[in-house]
């Protein structure tokens, strides 16, 4: 333990030893749960217990590790090199594809002309679509006859310093985790059969520091997002693992998308993701930070400060006012809940005439055939709600039809936004499937690199892009790349 008398006086000295403090906690804090999740594993898998059980436990660990990858300061704790997996040597089947880097033929200093006097082999392990292959780079080590300086190549830059893994491996890694909905343990038994031995820790290391040097690209696609005149919110909840009593807490995943494709604009797509461990009105004010404009959303409380603001105008959704009413006729064949579908399908039929207009044609159509149904739903609601019991569950969809319709009516007069929230719902499918996979979230840290990944990937799948070929370009230049010129590395700027 630090004696008082040998603390520092300055204050600068003394934040950087607590933050060097918190990061060894942090580390040992990791370290720590994951024995007790190893422990976990080993008793269940001696004593008995459903697959279901232990996949969970993996998908813990997994998360646990990817956390502790993505911060840098408690990477670097002792714990966690306690835990660092053995490097194996890469597997003397895979066929090998051989770059020789010259050291150039004379000496800089000199002129003098060189020899060579040994050479370093370095092995990287890359992926190509359906196959592994090994890249071997071959560094002559040259010494010059005249001044016997040395001279040699250096290695090309690398997505994870001294790491073995390629561009492509990393790609297909975090592509096949988070698009697939592969998790890393199951991907480490795929690779293992094809004679490839790469250990769940290892995997889970790699995403850790393939997000943390793809993070400023997620940030990008923030940035772009909140530049629309209109975004598409949303959120989901799932479980995250509370540390020290392995129970679970329910956090929230968010998604604010820009789609303007509807209204005939040549934007790029994008969606962007964050992730929080409450739904406080906080966390989309802080996602949203200098935005203002139009936002398609649910009626959420948390959203109303925004509107508040007057920065923000709501936009409310068709789509959940039609859905609860689709849901009553389904399941009960109530002819007011089937005529309310059929009310709000004309709406929709509007709007499939005027998509891909220029926003004037679109406001027009809606003025001369979408105002006077959208008048008379509103109306007829407003009818038929007193003929029917008020505790009943078509009362409560008149109800909240006739709350939301009010908050939607500005889309009638501008083109420049939409008639319902569909974009977001559709930026949250891919996560749901997921989620049928993992259940929950190993912590706080992975369901960050999660949100990370999933701004990457569902962006690129907007804009009609391969994401682990666009993925693999990005982590074989972003290493090198300028932060002030990071938009250049968006997907929609990538050719094949």
């Amino acid at each position: 333990m630090t004696d008082v008398a040998d603390l520092p006086d300055d204050v600068d000295a003394l934040k950087a030893m607590l933050l060097s403090a918190r990061a060894e906690l942090r580390g040992r804090d990791l370290l720590i749960e994951k024995l007790k999740l190893q422990l976990m594993t080993q008793l269940r898998n001696r004593f008995g217990t459903s697959s279901e059980g232990i996949e969970q436990l993996q998908l813990m660990l997994e998360d646990l590790e990817i956390t502790r990858s993505t911060e840098a300061p408690a990477a670097e704790t002792e714990p966690a090199a306690m835990d660092k997996p053995v490097r194996k040597p890469l597997p003397e089947h895979l066929p090998r594809s051989e770059h020789v880097l010259p050291a150039g033929e004379a000496c800089n200093d000199c002129g003098g002309k060189l020899k060579k006097v040994g050479e370093d082999i370095t092995e990287e392990l890359e992926y190509l679509p359906g196959r592994f292959v090994v890249n071997r780079y071959v560094r002559p080590r040259m010494a010059c006859t005249c001044c016997d300086r040395f001279h040699q190549a250096h290695l090309p830059s690398r997505p994870i310093e001294r790491g073995r893994p390629g561009p492509g491996l990393l790609a297909h890694v975090l592509v096949s985790k988070y698009a697939d909905h592969l998790p890393l343990y199951r991907q480490s038994q795929i690779y293992a059969r094809e004679g490839v031995e790469l250990e769940r820790s290892t995997l889970s290391d790699w995403v850790g520091k393939s997000v943390a040097l793809l993070e400023p690209l997620a940030e990008a696609i923030g940035r772009h997002v909140r530049d629309g005149t209109a975004i598409h919110a949303d959120d989901t909840p799932v479980d995250v693992l509370a540390p020290g009593n392995g129970k679970t807490k329910t956090g929230r995943v968010w998604v604010y998308a820009r789609d303007e494709r509807p209204h005939g604009s040549d934007a790029p797509p994008a969606a962007f993701y964050r992730f929080s461990m409450d739904r406080k009105g906080i966390r989309p004010a802080e996602h949203l930070k200098g935005y203002s404009g139009f936002m398609h959303a649910d009626g959420y409380a948390g959203f109303e400060e925004l509107y508040r603001s007057g920065d923000i105008t709501e936009v409310a959704c068709l789509a959940h006012v039609r859905r609860k009413f689709f849901d009553i006729a389904r399941a009960t064949g109530s002819a007011v809940a089937t005529e309310a579908v059929a009310r709000i399908a004309t709406l929709y039929a509007v709007e499939a005439e005027a998509r891909g207009q220029p926003p004037d044609t679109r406001a027009a159509l809606r003025k001369a055939k979408a105002r006077p149904a959208f008048d008379e739903l509103i109306g007829w609601l407003q009818s038929e709600l007193p003929k029917i019991s008020g505790k009943s569950e078509l009362a409560k969809a008149i109800r909240y039809a006739l709350t939301r319709l009010p908050r939607l009516e500005v889309y009638l007069s501008n083109g420049n936004i939409e008639i319902d929230n569909n974009a977001a719902e559709r930026g949250m499918r891919g996560l749901a499937i997921g989620r049928k996979n993992w259940m929950f979230a190993g912590s706080e840290g992975g369901e960050h690199a999660a949100a990370v990944a999933y701004t990457l990937i569902e962006t690129a799948k907007l804009n009609q892009i391969d994401p682990q070929a666009w993925l693999t370009n990005v982590l074989s230049r972003i290493a090198d790349h300028k932060i002030n010129r990071i938009d250049e590395l968006l997907p929609w700027n990538f050719k094949a």
